[in-house]
């Protein structure tokens, strides 16, 4: 599959995970906060009633996130980090060089965020390859520099110091 702005790579081991969180989200879970709803509503005035309230809101935080993972799982990419790479490529760990105030490095894993919360292998800070930083990284090799516009619309130069699997 072509990698595209929206496409997520996922190793093999945080794709079963999200896989099956989502199968439980689907089916067991829905069930249990239902289960929790209707006993909350058999209790009698909903305007007051806290535990039909919380469970509502359990409901929807879990609807969000089976939306997120659908999303997420539609566009993943599977595979495993590459073994040996001399540029900047999903899966690679990346040490770059700011310039600037703080001329600092900082190294992080260029993949999914959620592979922080399951895969364990995982000891850096991810960015996404459509993240302002994770994209304009995306294809360079050590020694090449690149700016990216931040969040708060700052432009910030870095230099690729250097790219490993």
């Amino acid at each position: 599959m072509p990698e595209s702005q929206d496409t997520v790579w996922l190793t093999q081991e945080a794709f079963d995970k999200l896989t099956k969180e989502l199968e439980y989200l689907k089916g067991e879970g829905r069930t249990k906060i239902s289960n929790k709803i209707a006993e909350a509503r058999s209790e009698g005035d909903l305007s007051e009633n806290g535990g039909y309230h919380a469970a509502r809101d359990e409901q929807g935080q879990a609807e969000a996130r089976i939306l997120q993972l659908d999303q997420m799982l539609r566009h993943a990419q599977v595979g495993e980090r590459p073994t040996a790479s001399d540029k900047v490529a999903p899966g690679s760990k990346v040490t770059v060089y700011y310039f600037g105030d703080s001329s600092d490095t900082e190294t992080f894993l260029l993949g999914s965020r959620e592979m922080m919360n399951v895969d364990k292998s995982v000891d850096t800070p991810v960015y996404s390859p459509q993240s302002p930083l994770g994209g304009a990284v995306v294809g360079l090799r050590p020694g090449e520099s690149t700016s990216y516009q931040a969040p708060s619309g700052k432009a910030i130069k870095v230099t690729v110091v250097s790219v490993s699997a």
